[in-house]
């Protein structure tokens, strides 16, 4: 067997790449995804050095998409789907058709055919999944309001673009032979694709719901673990590649349903957590995949229609967005939320290019504009994102109504995090008159907080201003129930510069994090495993002694 292959070597470099780009990228305060795609460019054809594979890359990328729509299937149920589907209905169809008019119109004044036109602003009217869900997923956005209906928003253009990749080769066809059948064609094909993905919809509900949770439940009574793990991929891959194959549904959304169906059985935090890893180990080729497709001489080539391809990516869909939004009587946060996830396209892009130069309605330069209008607005969607939530997060402060401040003379402890643990807490404290301030990023989080009569800010405590917000110079101790140790170091440290002397309760994952906060001279660690482990042999020793005392 020879010791290398174009598949091995596509996934080494890409992830060797990506480690270096990524690493660097975070030294220099940027976000990792920028990184993943300066190392696609790298291993890419159009610089110099070793060239990867690309087709294996873009197969290995739709692994990765499929794991990740699983991934968010999980945490979404049929009722969220429903819940956000008089938005997000309406609401993506007009913004695809408002991209789609942009882009006809800089077609039309490059002098491309109608036909050209609709395609290249079709493109630019579709998000990427992976781009949209990362940057969801690192806000912890997903499962709030915002989160669901970008969720949701996500599912409709897909099910657009399935449609689309129908019927563009019988639109080609039209265009190309003028004598065809003309618009009467076209009817058969819809139907047919409409008769196909309700088919397959009332599958995974009607049949899905049943055999998918006994399928799983039975091989949890195995007691395998990696029978488990096995089996959640399985599943993932399984109904995507149904979906594909049988009923000419995306990979993606076959993958998004059969996670949803998954994530109505109490098994779905576990096969969350089995199916990480590779989803985070799939995602960033994707972003390697991505960056592989640009030719940086396109901006010297093309400058100015670059600049205006960007534009209706980054710009005329989010305004289209966010009025749409804002029309339908959402606040500020949630339609800046929702316009700034928008505002990159990805993998349906391709695919719709790729069809549309195959069939020969498409030139070339759409296609580089495409392909380099991809990768500017990826690389500055993690920017554009972080900039509209910092609006957001001010627009909602402006938006809520004043929260009095800590007294002056009020004794309290501050809260860093109002998850499950955080809401624990709080509970308890609250049952035996603890004064509480709460700190959480979330703003929804926040309010719940407060309709449980906690005070709370929004913010992130690592800003020292948030501290200061919530009194820390008056409290008494800051407890820090979020799960990134390394992140309570931080905070403990900001804290103590405002609060010398303050008592500090901080929660590990890890026994490196708990040896990191205990160098930190944090001496009250708290780490799940230990607290359970603690009190399972607590519970197996008073069992014994009951035992021999009878």
């Amino acid at each position: 067997m020879p010791h290398y292959t174009p598949l091995i070597a596509t996934v080494v470099a890409g992830l060797v790449a990506a480690f270096f780009m990524g690493a660097l990228a975070m030294r220099l305060r940027v976000s990792p995804i920028a990184g993943y795609l300066v190392a696609g460019v790298m291993v890419g054809p159009f610089t110099p050095g070793f060239v990867a594979d690309p087709n294996l890359a873009n197969e290995l990328a739709e692994i990765g998409v499929i794991l990740l729509m699983f991934g968010v299937g999980l945490h979404f149920s049929v009722k969220d789907l429903m819940a956000v589907r008089r938005i997000a209905v309406p609401g993506a169809v007009v913004q695809i058709a408002t991209a789609t008019v942009l882009g006809m119109a800089l077609a039309w004044l490059m002098g491309w055919g109608l036909l050209s036109g609709f395609i290249f602003g079709l493109a630019l009217s579709v998000a990427s999944t992976v781009v949209l869900l990362r940057a969801l997923q690192v806000r912890d956005l997903v499962e709030t309001e915002r989160g669901r209906i970008a969720v949701g928003w996500l599912i409709v253009e897909d099910l657009v673009m399935v449609l689309a990749l129908v019927l563009l080769p019988v639109l080609a066809g039209i265009a190309l032979d003028p004598q065809s059948e003309g618009l009467s064609a076209i009817g058969w094909p819809v139907l047919v694709t409409i008769l196909k993905v309700s088919g397959f919809v009332a599958l995974m509900l009607l049949v899905g719901r049943r055999i998918i949770p006994w399928a799983l439940h039975w091989v949890v009574h195995t007691g395998s673990r990696e029978l488990f793990r096995l089996a959640v991929l399985a599943i993932a891959l399984g109904v995507a590649a149904g979906s594909a194959f049988i009923f000419d549904v995306s990979f993606a959304l076959g993958a998004f349903f059969a996670g949803m169906i998954l994530g109505e059985t109490p098994l779905s935090r576990r096969a969350a957590e089995e199916t990480l890893p590779l989803r985070d180990a799939f995602a960033v080729l994707f972003f390697v995949s991505v960056g592989m497709l640009f030719d940086p001489m396109v901006i010297l080539r093309q400058p100015l229609p670059l600049l205006a391809t960007v534009t209706i990516i980054t710009v005329g869909k989010s305004l289209a967005a966010y009025a749409i939004v804002r029309v339908s009587g959402y606040p500020r946060e949630t339609a800046m939320t929702v316009a700034a996830s928008l505002a990159q396209i990805g993998e349906f892009s391709f695919i719709l290019v790729t069809l549309g130069f195959g069939l020969g309605v498409l030139p070339s330069e759409a296609r580089d504009l495409i392909l380099a209008g991809a990768i500017i607005s990826i690389f500055l969607h993690p920017f554009l994102f972080s900039y509209i939530a910092h609006r957001a997060r001010e627009a909602a402060k402006v938006d809520a109504p004043p929260v009095a401040a800590p007294s002056a003379t009020l004794v309290h402890v501050v809260l860093v995090g109002y998850g499950r643990v955080g809401r624990l807490i709080a509970k308890a404290l609250r049952e035996r008159n603890k004064p509480l301030v709460v700190i959480e990023s979330n703003a929804e989080l926040t309010d719940a907080a407060r309709r449980d009569g906690h005070e709370a800010v929004t913010g992130n405590a690592l800003d020292r201003r948030v501290l200061e917000a919530a009194g820390i110079d008056r409290a008494t101790s800051l407890l820090i129930a979020i799960p990134e140790g390394f992140d309570a170091g931080a905070i403990a440290q900001k804290a103590r510069a405002l609060r010398p002397g303050i008592g500090i309760v901080a929660r590990a994952h890890s026994d490196g994090e708990v040896d990191h906060l205990i160098k930190l001279g944090i001496g009250d660690v708290v780490m799940g495993e230990r607290e359970l482990a603690a009190r399972m042999l607590e519970l197996a020793l008073r069992g014994n002694m009951q035992a021999q005392s009878i």
